[in-house]
Protein backbone atom coordinates (compact mmCIF):
# COMPACT_ATOMS: atom_id res chain seq x y z
CA UNK A 1 0.00 0.00 0.00
CA UNK A 2 1.49 3.44 -0.64
CA UNK A 3 2.28 6.10 1.60
CA UNK A 4 -0.26 8.74 1.99
CA UNK A 5 0.57 12.34 2.14
CA UNK A 6 -1.43 15.09 3.91
CA UNK A 7 -0.55 17.43 1.41
CA UNK A 8 -3.07 19.49 2.11
CA UNK A 9 -2.30 20.54 5.69
CA UNK A 10 0.56 22.74 4.91
CA UNK A 11 -0.86 24.70 2.15
CA UNK A 12 -0.33 28.00 4.17
CA UNK A 13 3.37 26.91 3.55
CA UNK A 14 3.47 26.31 0.17
CA UNK A 15 1.44 29.65 -0.31
CA UNK A 16 3.71 31.64 1.46
CA UNK A 17 7.36 29.66 -0.25
CA UNK A 18 5.39 30.86 -3.86
CA UNK A 19 4.66 34.46 -2.68
CA UNK A 20 8.42 34.49 -1.68
CA UNK A 21 9.16 33.35 -5.43
CA UNK A 22 6.82 35.92 -6.97
CA UNK A 23 7.73 38.52 -5.42
CA UNK A 24 11.61 38.52 -5.99
CA UNK A 25 10.68 37.63 -9.08
CA UNK A 26 8.28 40.60 -9.56
CA UNK A 27 11.25 42.75 -8.11
CA UNK A 28 13.50 41.36 -10.14
CA UNK A 29 11.47 42.39 -13.18
CA UNK A 30 10.66 45.95 -12.01
CA UNK A 31 14.50 46.66 -11.17
CA UNK A 32 16.45 44.74 -13.65
CA UNK A 33 14.02 44.11 -16.69
CA UNK A 34 15.13 41.60 -18.99
CA UNK A 35 17.10 41.88 -21.66
CA UNK A 36 15.61 41.65 -25.45
CA UNK A 37 16.81 39.39 -27.85
CA UNK A 38 17.06 40.74 -31.70
CA UNK A 39 14.23 38.89 -32.29
CA UNK A 40 12.67 41.10 -30.16
CA UNK A 41 14.51 44.35 -30.14
CA UNK A 42 16.33 44.40 -33.20
CA UNK A 43 19.88 43.73 -34.01
CA UNK A 44 21.71 40.42 -35.69
CA UNK A 45 23.22 37.14 -35.09
CA UNK A 46 26.73 36.53 -36.60
CA UNK A 47 28.33 32.80 -36.60
CA UNK A 48 31.82 32.71 -37.45
CA UNK A 49 34.72 29.92 -37.69
CA UNK A 50 38.52 31.07 -36.44
CA UNK A 51 41.08 28.74 -38.11
CA UNK A 52 43.13 27.80 -34.77
CA UNK A 53 41.47 28.09 -31.54
CA UNK A 54 38.60 30.93 -30.91
CA UNK A 55 39.40 33.37 -28.56
CA UNK A 56 37.37 33.42 -25.10
CA UNK A 57 34.06 35.24 -24.88
CA UNK A 58 35.36 37.55 -22.92
CA UNK A 59 38.32 39.12 -25.28
CA UNK A 60 35.90 38.66 -27.81
CA UNK A 61 33.68 40.91 -26.60
CA UNK A 62 36.81 43.76 -25.82
CA UNK A 63 37.06 43.31 -29.32
CA UNK A 64 33.39 44.02 -29.98
CA UNK A 65 33.42 47.14 -27.36
CA UNK A 66 36.70 48.61 -29.05
CA UNK A 67 34.66 49.21 -31.91
CA UNK A 68 32.09 50.69 -29.97
CA UNK A 69 29.82 47.52 -29.44
CA UNK A 70 28.65 47.45 -26.04
CA UNK A 71 25.61 45.26 -25.63
CA UNK A 72 26.66 41.67 -26.91
CA UNK A 73 26.08 38.25 -26.10
CA UNK A 74 28.95 35.43 -27.21
CA UNK A 75 28.37 32.12 -27.12
CA UNK A 76 31.34 29.74 -27.73
CA UNK A 77 30.10 26.69 -30.05
CA UNK A 78 33.27 24.48 -30.03
CA UNK A 79 36.52 25.43 -30.04
CA UNK A 80 36.44 27.02 -33.47
CA UNK A 81 33.41 28.23 -33.69
CA UNK A 82 31.04 31.36 -31.72
CA UNK A 83 27.85 32.67 -31.98
CA UNK A 84 27.57 36.27 -31.38
CA UNK A 85 24.21 38.30 -30.69
CA UNK A 86 24.59 41.82 -30.98
CA UNK A 87 22.35 44.99 -31.12
CA UNK A 88 24.31 46.35 -34.26
CA UNK A 89 23.12 45.64 -37.83
CA UNK A 90 26.11 46.37 -39.33
CA UNK A 91 28.07 43.26 -40.39
CA UNK A 92 31.46 44.84 -41.89
CA UNK A 93 31.19 46.91 -38.39
CA UNK A 94 31.77 43.62 -36.21
CA UNK A 95 33.86 41.55 -38.61
CA UNK A 96 36.13 44.13 -38.46
CA UNK A 97 36.39 43.67 -34.72
CA UNK A 98 36.94 39.97 -35.38
CA UNK A 99 40.76 39.57 -36.31
CA UNK A 100 41.27 36.10 -38.00
CA UNK A 101 37.70 35.28 -38.48
CA UNK A 102 35.56 33.84 -40.86
CA UNK A 103 32.01 34.23 -41.40
CA UNK A 104 29.31 31.05 -41.59
CA UNK A 105 26.32 32.69 -41.47
CA UNK A 106 24.71 35.89 -40.95
CA UNK A 107 20.84 37.13 -39.56
CA UNK A 108 19.85 40.38 -39.30
CA UNK A 109 16.40 41.77 -37.54
CA UNK A 110 14.93 45.35 -37.50
CA UNK A 111 13.84 46.68 -34.61
CA UNK A 112 10.11 46.60 -36.52
CA UNK A 113 10.34 42.95 -37.22
CA UNK A 114 11.29 42.64 -33.36
CA UNK A 115 7.98 44.70 -32.15
CA UNK A 116 5.93 42.48 -34.42
CA UNK A 117 7.13 39.26 -32.76
CA UNK A 118 7.06 40.95 -29.38
CA UNK A 119 3.63 41.98 -29.75
CA UNK A 120 2.60 38.66 -31.28
CA UNK A 121 3.96 36.78 -28.37
CA UNK A 122 2.04 38.65 -25.72
CA UNK A 123 -1.20 37.88 -28.28
CA UNK A 124 -0.06 34.40 -28.19
CA UNK A 125 -0.06 33.99 -24.50
CA UNK A 126 -3.40 36.17 -23.94
CA UNK A 127 -5.37 33.88 -26.28
CA UNK A 128 -3.84 30.93 -25.35
CA UNK A 129 -4.99 31.80 -21.45
CA UNK A 130 -8.34 32.82 -22.54
CA UNK A 131 -9.19 29.77 -24.71
CA UNK A 132 -7.33 27.20 -21.33
CA UNK A 133 -9.86 28.78 -19.45
CA UNK A 134 -12.99 28.66 -21.71
CA UNK A 135 -11.96 24.77 -22.16
CA UNK A 136 -11.43 23.71 -18.65
CA UNK A 137 -14.61 25.21 -17.36
CA UNK A 138 -16.52 23.94 -20.27
CA UNK A 139 -14.91 20.36 -19.91
CA UNK A 140 -15.40 20.45 -15.83
CA UNK A 141 -18.89 21.16 -15.41
CA UNK A 142 -20.78 21.20 -11.93
CA UNK A 143 -21.93 17.69 -12.59
CA UNK A 144 -22.15 17.29 -8.44
CA UNK A 145 -22.17 20.90 -7.37
CA UNK A 146 -19.59 20.99 -5.59
CA UNK A 147 -17.05 23.16 -7.37
CA UNK A 148 -17.24 25.72 -10.18
CA UNK A 149 -16.10 24.26 -13.14
CA UNK A 150 -14.96 28.25 -13.73
CA UNK A 151 -12.70 27.72 -10.18
CA UNK A 152 -10.80 25.18 -11.81
CA UNK A 153 -9.92 26.91 -14.97
CA UNK A 154 -9.04 30.21 -13.47
CA UNK A 155 -6.97 28.18 -10.99
CA UNK A 156 -5.30 26.49 -13.80
CA UNK A 157 -4.20 29.66 -15.64
CA UNK A 158 -3.28 31.64 -12.54
CA UNK A 159 -0.99 28.96 -11.49
CA UNK A 160 0.68 27.74 -14.84
CA UNK A 161 0.92 32.07 -15.97
CA UNK A 162 1.25 33.97 -12.81
CA UNK A 163 3.36 30.93 -10.93
CA UNK A 164 5.43 29.03 -13.36
CA UNK A 165 6.11 30.99 -16.48
CA UNK A 166 6.27 34.80 -14.36
CA UNK A 167 8.74 32.76 -12.16
CA UNK A 168 10.75 31.70 -14.73
CA UNK A 169 10.87 35.04 -16.24
CA UNK A 170 12.10 36.37 -13.21
CA UNK A 171 15.18 34.10 -13.49
CA UNK A 172 15.98 34.85 -16.58
CA UNK A 173 15.59 38.97 -15.54
CA UNK A 174 18.23 37.94 -12.37
CA UNK A 175 20.23 36.43 -15.29
CA UNK A 176 20.36 39.01 -17.96
CA UNK A 177 21.28 41.80 -15.29
CA UNK A 178 23.94 39.12 -13.98
CA UNK A 179 25.46 37.30 -17.08
CA UNK A 180 23.82 39.93 -20.25
CA UNK A 181 21.64 36.68 -21.03
CA UNK A 182 18.90 37.26 -23.59
CA UNK A 183 14.91 36.48 -23.74
CA UNK A 184 15.41 35.58 -27.18
CA UNK A 185 12.38 33.56 -29.45
CA UNK A 186 13.11 30.68 -28.20
CA UNK A 187 12.61 31.20 -24.65
CA UNK A 188 9.46 32.61 -25.50
CA UNK A 189 8.63 29.01 -27.04
CA UNK A 190 9.99 27.73 -23.86
CA UNK A 191 7.60 29.52 -21.45
CA UNK A 192 4.85 28.13 -23.42
CA UNK A 193 5.74 24.30 -24.21
CA UNK A 194 5.84 24.45 -20.12
CA UNK A 195 2.72 26.23 -19.80
CA UNK A 196 1.00 23.37 -21.49
CA UNK A 197 2.99 20.91 -19.83
CA UNK A 198 1.74 22.35 -16.52
CA UNK A 199 -1.67 23.18 -17.30
CA UNK A 200 -1.95 19.28 -18.24
CA UNK A 201 -0.49 18.07 -14.99
CA UNK A 202 -2.96 20.45 -13.30
CA UNK A 203 -6.05 18.97 -15.44
CA UNK A 204 -4.91 15.16 -14.66
CA UNK A 205 -5.22 16.46 -11.00
CA UNK A 206 -8.52 18.36 -10.88
CA UNK A 207 -10.15 15.52 -13.24
CA UNK A 208 -9.39 13.08 -10.11
CA UNK A 209 -10.83 15.73 -8.07
CA UNK A 210 -13.73 15.55 -9.96
CA UNK A 211 -14.54 12.17 -10.28
CA UNK A 212 -13.79 11.44 -6.53
CA UNK A 213 -16.67 14.24 -6.05
CA UNK A 214 -18.81 12.86 -7.94
CA UNK A 215 -18.23 9.64 -6.56
CA UNK A 216 -18.85 10.54 -3.18
CA UNK A 217 -22.53 12.27 -4.36
CA UNK A 218 -23.10 8.97 -5.86
CA UNK A 219 -22.20 7.03 -2.30
CA UNK A 220 -24.33 9.97 -0.72
CA UNK A 221 -21.07 10.59 1.71
CA UNK A 222 -20.16 13.29 3.57
CA UNK A 223 -16.33 13.10 2.64
CA UNK A 224 -14.67 16.73 3.60
CA UNK A 225 -13.61 18.65 0.34
CA UNK A 226 -10.79 18.82 1.10
CA UNK A 227 -10.22 14.93 2.30
CA UNK A 228 -11.60 14.56 -1.19
CA UNK A 229 -8.70 17.01 -2.92
CA UNK A 230 -5.95 15.08 -0.82
CA UNK A 231 -6.76 11.67 -1.34
CA UNK A 232 -6.97 13.04 -5.50
CA UNK A 233 -3.61 14.75 -4.72
CA UNK A 234 -2.12 11.57 -3.15
CA UNK A 235 -3.35 9.59 -6.23
CA UNK A 236 -1.80 11.63 -8.84
CA UNK A 237 1.33 12.38 -7.25
CA UNK A 238 2.98 8.89 -8.43
CA UNK A 239 2.22 10.13 -12.12
CA UNK A 240 2.77 13.40 -11.93
CA UNK A 241 6.52 12.85 -10.81
CA UNK A 242 6.93 9.98 -12.62
CA UNK A 243 6.46 12.33 -15.72
CA UNK A 244 7.98 14.92 -15.16
CA UNK A 245 11.29 13.22 -13.49
CA UNK A 246 11.89 11.45 -16.77
CA UNK A 247 11.27 14.31 -18.93
CA UNK A 248 13.67 16.07 -16.65
CA UNK A 249 16.23 13.41 -16.88
CA UNK A 250 16.07 13.84 -20.60
CA UNK A 251 16.52 17.69 -20.38
CA UNK A 252 19.40 17.76 -17.89
CA UNK A 253 21.12 15.27 -20.65
CA UNK A 254 20.60 17.56 -23.37
CA UNK A 255 21.41 20.46 -21.15
CA UNK A 256 24.60 19.01 -20.69
CA UNK A 257 25.59 17.72 -24.00
CA UNK A 258 23.32 19.57 -26.36
CA UNK A 259 26.33 22.42 -26.84
CA UNK A 260 25.79 26.04 -26.06
CA UNK A 261 23.35 26.97 -28.41
CA UNK A 262 20.15 25.38 -27.12
CA UNK A 263 21.77 25.86 -23.14
CA UNK A 264 19.14 28.75 -22.04
CA UNK A 265 16.30 27.16 -24.05
CA UNK A 266 16.84 23.82 -22.74
CA UNK A 267 17.58 25.61 -19.26
CA UNK A 268 13.92 27.68 -19.30
CA UNK A 269 11.88 24.25 -20.27
CA UNK A 270 13.39 22.53 -16.90
CA UNK A 271 12.73 25.32 -14.48
CA UNK A 272 9.14 25.49 -15.96
CA UNK A 273 8.66 22.00 -15.82
CA UNK A 274 10.38 22.14 -11.90
CA UNK A 275 7.92 25.16 -11.36
CA UNK A 276 4.80 23.35 -13.03
CA UNK A 277 5.53 19.86 -11.27
CA UNK A 278 5.60 21.65 -7.69
CA UNK A 279 3.02 23.97 -8.30
CA UNK A 280 0.47 21.96 -10.00
CA UNK A 281 0.45 19.38 -6.88
CA UNK A 282 0.94 21.92 -3.78
CA UNK A 283 -0.72 24.93 -5.31
CA UNK A 284 -3.65 24.04 -7.82
CA UNK A 285 -5.69 21.70 -5.46
CA UNK A 286 -5.11 23.62 -2.45
CA UNK A 287 -6.25 27.16 -4.15
CA UNK A 288 -9.64 25.53 -5.42
CA UNK A 289 -10.36 24.18 -2.16
CA UNK A 290 -9.54 27.64 -0.68
CA UNK A 291 -11.38 29.26 -3.25
CA UNK A 292 -14.70 27.07 -3.01
CA UNK A 293 -14.72 27.23 1.22
CA UNK A 294 -14.21 31.03 0.92
CA UNK A 295 -17.51 31.44 -1.64
CA UNK A 296 -19.05 28.50 0.15
CA UNK A 297 -18.84 30.73 3.87
CA UNK A 298 -19.79 33.90 2.15
CA UNK A 299 -22.94 32.21 0.62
Amino acid sequence: MLMKFNITKYRNFYYAFSAFLFLVSLGSLVVFGIVPGIDFAGGSVLEVNYEEKAPSSEEIQRDLRSVGIERASVQLLGENSVLIRTDETSYQRIMGALEGAERERFEAIGPTVGEELRNASIIAILVASLLIIAYIATSFREEDGSVSSVKYGVVATLVAFLHDAFIVLGIFSVLGYLYGIQVTIPIAVALLTTLGYSINDTVVIFDRIRENLEERKKRDENTKLETVVNNSLNATLGRSLSTSLTTLFILFAILFLGGATLFYFILALILGIILGMYSSIFLAGPLVLDWNELTTRKR
